[in-house]
């Protein structure tokens, strides 16, 4: 089988279960985005050198082609393809949590940064921002199902994402670098 099909090349995509649809429709943006951060993440993997950011990494990686799956699906719950991540979301906060609790508390905002794992999480925590926007956004269609849990999702992983990076830096003993707000 040929990786190629030529079916995209006047513009469009085929939806599983679905249409062909332009392929910036706000539905290809959405799951689009997920691919992107799906990739990012695996970059900040390939970074870290901590078992559990590796563990959560991973975790979320097969979240997101769940998301991505159902994102990419008209019909989600005929094929089978609707996630339910609830559980998944207690998992993030338990993460979270754990993670933000041994490191020092935060009086300012920080710049991101420091080590190269850090900034490749910071990075895609960013994108992680982009695809929950975009999701957002592709919610406001009346003939989209709910997709208020991948949204909950995605906000807590960004957050998940800004507490590794300030620990991938506190293993490596690098200090977070406070933002200098300067008066107007």
């Amino acid at each position: 089988m040929k990786i190629y099909t030529k079916t995209g090349d006047s513009g469009t995509t085929g939806l599983f279960g679905g249409p062909r649809v332009a392929k910036d429709d706000n539905r290809i943006c959405a799951y689009g985005s997920i691919d992107e951060f799906n990739a990012v993440l695996g970059l900040a993997r390939s970074m870290v050198s901590n078992p559990l950011q590796d563990e959560i990494i991973e975790s979320a990686q097969n979240c997101l082609f769940s998301i991505g799956a159902e994102l990419a699906t008209p019909e989600p719950e005929k094929h089978s393809l609707k996630w339910n991540g609830e559980s998944d979301v207690a998992k993030l906060e338990q993460w979270i949590d754990e993670i933000d609790g041994s490191l020092p508390p935060l009086k300012t905002f920080v710049l991101p940064g420091g080590t190269a794992a850090a900034s490749y999480l910071h990075v895609a925590r960013t994108v992680c921002r982009r695809a929950e926007r975009e999701i957002v956004s592709f919610q406001k269609n009346p003939s989209v199902s709910d997709l208020s849990g991948i949204i909950i999702y995605l906000n807590r992983l960004s957050d998940l994402l800004f507490v590794m990076a300030r620990q991938a830096n506190a293993l490596a003993d690098v200090l977070d670098v406070p933002w200098p707000k300067k008066s107007p």
